[in-house]
């Protein structure tokens, strides 16, 4: 492992300048309309197979990528190539995510849709695939649970292993308990009863909770990621750190997530839940009985948020308890790695494989990183730090991960561009973000509330411009102390991060607009990026709803809704009908994005809003 990372480290120190690839998740649909029901197509697989035997291979070069996703009726489209960094290249962002929905939706029935929605609202509900599964909660199976059937898992191997895993190694089901939200009408205390539960349901299951026990309530989620290329590897972890407290804030700015199993919840964002659905921690690595078979207490699930900064400017708001493998860190250090680095792989390293295949296992490890990704990639935090693969011309990377997926290309173009934008000006304007790391993770819990947007408090950085101060390496000098100082943050709402206040805090948005009136922008590529970030600043005042505020409303205004949160199945139609009405620009939602379908034709599928 020592020898696989001393490879990464050597390479790739002055690559291309920041570029993004884009990773947006799919839900297959079918619409019952005579029943007036929809419900999740088990053919992902299938689908995943045509869409790569038309595109990448018979063409190398095609515009689109697929692969595989964790449900059977779920796919992942990413573009065929990465972004360049020209400004222009933010004209290409919504028209690739345009040629992916329409590639996909080419290979569907009539009544079946693809869908970007983050959570699907009747998920684990009786009769929710096509066709039909029944859970079968037996040891035998993946998830043993009882309500996500193993038929709804992708039948790669990977998949099936890394639930059953994840289960064996816990002791237990996973646990995942969700506050419900409580309307007029809704049972106090909120308490269910499970049909085929052994006893363990019923025993995790809290009160006033949504109670679900599988792997697939959360990795059965979408999400919007994106991937940035930096020049070198001090550049990466600059980019990792600021970065880091931004994951909080754009999750609040997207959230997309408030239903569950067929209940509204009190909660407007997937991460805890997905975070829950992976927590491999046996109760002993949870603080629940005294260590006696295990070797840490580790002190959150391995998809969490980051543990650690990178860069030597983050470095004194490294404030939480870090857990590592001290032979590793050993190891490292030994063979001339820095100790935040040393820390951050030696950190990884406490958890355990969850997958290993049978041909995977003697690798020439000068060759190949496998060994290394497979820990690497079951770590799933809100920023991933990637080294370059052993013999690749690709170099640094960061990956940004709390997005959750939005209805339609726009929006998701909209939120990438915005953090596209936002790595160039911290860039360019050497901006500092860091705060200490309690506080982010202070923030992560803020943003998955209802209505973080609006209701929720974040600390953030007040003076991130300083002036004066010499830079080496994107870190300013003036962070080699060890003391934070806690003037040097404060509570902010997210319109004030975003949008600034006076006297208060200038405002993300300002300081794009002001880098762009100094970059060399094309008229058309300004007119874009202005309606995007238009969006995300009326999504942060509060003008524009987000996607979990509208299906709220949604469903309060909903004729057949009780107030009882109960999402029915008439309900669950109604809005799916019209998320993929949306989605497809038949019908208009100006709450949500501020304008009507009804564009201006530029050329092609380029289009910009009246």
């Amino acid at each position: 492992m020592v020898h696989i990372l001393l490879i990464m480290i050597t390479q790739s120190q002055n690559d291309a300048s920041v570029a993004g690839s884009i990773k947006v998740e799919y839900m297959l649909v079918s619409f019952d309309h005579a029943n007036q029901k929809v419900r999740l197509v088990l053919k992902g697989e299938e689908m995943l197979d045509n869409l790569q035997d038309r595109g990448e291979k018979i063409n190398p070069n095609h515009p689109t990528l697929w692969r595989p996703e964790y449900g059977s009726y779920m796919i992942e489209g990413t573009p065929g190539q990465p972004y360049g960094g020209t400004m222009s290249e933010f004209n290409t962002v919504e028209d690739n995510m345009r040629k992916r929905r329409q590639e996909a939706s080419s290979l569907l029935t009539e009544n079946d849709s693809i869908c970007t929605i983050t959570s699907f609202p009747r998920l684990g509900c009786p009769g929710f695939t096509l066709p039909e599964s029944t859970p079968t909660p037996v040891e035998e199976g993946a998830s043993k649970s009882l309500f996500f059937p193993d038929q709804a898992i992708n039948k790669h191997p990977r998949f099936s292993t890394l639930t059953r895993n994840i289960r064996h190694r816990r002791g237990e089901k996973v646990v995942i308990n969700v506050p419900i939200f409580k309307d007029r009408k809704t049972p106090s205390p909120f308490i269910e009863r499970f049909h085929n539960d052994d006893g363990e349901g019923v025993r995790a299951a809290k009160p006033d909770h949504i109670y679900m026990d599988a792997m697939g309530f959360g990795m059965g989620n979408c999400c919007l990621q994106v991937t940035f290329q930096a020049c070198s590897i001090s550049e990466a972890r600059c980019l990792y750190d600021q970065l880091a407290t931004i994951c909080p804030i754009v999750m609040a700015l997207s959230a997309a997530a408030p239903f569950y199993r067929g209940y509204v919840s009190d909660i407007d964002c997937r991460w805890g839940v997905i975070s829950a659905s992976v927590d491999d921690r046996t109760k002993e690595e949870r603080g629940l009985k005294p260590l006696k078979n295990e070797k840490y207490r580790i002190s959150k699930s391995r998809y969490d948020s980051i543990d650690s900064y990178l860069s030597k400017c983050g470095e004194k708001y490294n404030d939480l308890d870090l857990t590592i493998d001290k032979e590793i860190y050993k190891q490292l250090t030994a063979e001339g790695i820095d100790h935040l680095l040393a820390e951050h792989i030696a950190h990884l390293f406490i958890r355990d494989p969850l997958t290993l295949f049978e041909e995977k296992i003697h690798l020439d490890d000068a060759n190949e990183s496998d060994h290394f990704e497979n820990i690497q990639s079951t770590n799933w935090q809100t920023m991933r730090f990637k080294p370059p693969p052993p013999n690749s011309d690709i170099g640094w990377r960061v990956e940004f991960r709390p997005m959750e997926v939005q209805l339609t290309d726009f929006e998701n173009s909209a939120y990438v561009v915005f953090v596209v934008l936002l790595t160039r000006v911290i860039l360019s304007y050497k901006l500092d973000f860091l705060i200490p790391l309690s506080k982010v993770d202070e923030n992560m819990k803020v943003a998955q509330k209802r209505d973080a947007v609006q209701q929720g408090m974040f600390y953030f950085k007040k003076d991130i411009c300083k002036v004066g101060i010499a830079v080496v390496d994107g870190c300013n000098t003036a962070h080699n102390g060890t003391e934070t100082d806690p003037e040097e943050y404060a509570l902010m709402s997210i319109d004030t991060i975003i949008n600034g206040k006076e006297g208060v805090f200038p405002g993300l948005i300002p300081i794009i607009n002001s880098y762009l009136e100094n970059m060399e922008v094309d008229v058309d590529t300004r007119c874009t990026i202005l309606n995007y970030l238009k969006l995300i600043k009326k999504r942060a005042s509060g003008e524009l709803m987000t996607v979990a505020r509208w299906m709220r409303e949604f469903v309060s205004n909903h004729p057949d809704y009780k107030q009882d949160s109960v999402i029915t199945d008439k309900i669950n139609y109604d809005l799916l009908v019209k998320c993929n009405q949306i989605a497809n620009e038949l019908t208009d939602c100006p709450e949500l994005h501020g304008f009507t379908v009804d564009k201006i034709k530029l050329s092609g599928n380029k289009t910009v809003s009246l």
